[in-house]
């Protein structure tokens, strides 16, 4: 609750302010659930290759994650593309969970496809930080989107209705969106739903991470893996510090673009765990 009130008070202060101290957010409280991937790998590496097991976690993780950030110097703008795509499909599956894809569309939609609608000239203003392009408006591509997820939330919400819970939440959300600038309004929904979302039900799945049965473990778990990140990130800022207009900025881009490098393996490890765990029922079952 506090951290939601120092979010809002802060839209409220001059933008680059009001950037750090989101931004702040997202690296403290939201960085860490993602943190968690050595968590999960263990389970299913250790048994098979012993000791060198975060050693075949990380080289292809960290491997993807540098593919990704050179895509952001090399296609800007379509790794936008794909990072918004992912994003989508990542939200809305943590949000929905498995076997609802329109609601998970709808759901994972929101945080990608609101500031689009609702605040395009501030959200073109920082995604041209992010990619380091001009974006004096935009993308086409993402205006039609956006406006297609909201036909389709129409389309939802008439022909199925939400639960009371999910409407409420999807309101609160779009009232955020609406009230607040991008960033901010996106970090309350990423430290406020998201992450918190993604290790409770770590902590609940007894198979996924047994070794993180708790808030207060899954957050030490998170610790060792959280600090080689933030290393990571101080050796990239002077790269990204180059012909950039000043701290807030950098940070913005380094951020974002760190997020989505990391984005893309958490999600292909937790979809190997997922069906992991679809493999070993039946056989635990007999």
């Amino acid at each position: 609750m506090l951290i939601g009130l120092v979010l809002v008070a802060s839209a409220c202060l001059p933008r680059d302010i009001s950037w750090l101290v989101a931004l702040a957010a997202v690296i403290v409280l939201g960085v860490p659930h993602g943190a968690l991937d050595g968590a999960v790998a263990a389970p299913l590496l250790r048994p098979r290759y012993g000791r060198v097991w975060f050693g075949v976690f990380a080289i292809p993780y960290l491997g993807l994650s540098a593919l990704v950030l050179l895509a952001w110097q090399i296609l800007p703008l379509v790794t936008l593309a794909a990072f918004l795509a992912v994003s989508v499909v990542h939200f809305g599956l943590e949000d929905a969970g498995p076997g609802l894809p329109i609601e998970a569309l709808v759901r994972g939609g929101l945080p990608v496809a609101l500031p689009a609608l609702l605040r395009p000239d501030q959200t073109a203003e920082l995604f041209a930080v992010v990619t380091r392009s001009p974006m004096p408006q935009l993308p086409v591509w993402w205006w039609a989107t956006a406006w297609l997820w909201l036909g389709l939330t129409g389309a939802w919400l008439l022909r199925r209705g939400a639960r009371r819970g999910v409407l409420g939440e999807m309101i609160v959300l779009a009232v955020s969106f609406l009230a607040l600038p991008p960033l901010t309004a996106f970090t309350l929904y990423f430290v406020g739903l998201h992450a918190p979302r993604h290790m409770l039900a770590l902590v609940r799945d007894p198979i996924k991470a047994p070794g993180v049965d708790t808030m207060q473990r899954a957050v030490l778990a998170s610790l060792p893996i959280f600090a080689l990140t933030i290393l990571l990130g101080v050796g990239l800022w002077p790269l990204y510090a180059a012909g950039s207009s000043g701290a807030p900025a950098t940070l913005l881009a380094v951020t974002l673009q760190m997020l989505s490098a990391l984005t893309v393996p958490h999600i292909l490890l937790d979809r190997i765990a997922v069906r992991q765990q679809g493999h070993s029922e039946p056989s635990s079952s007999r």
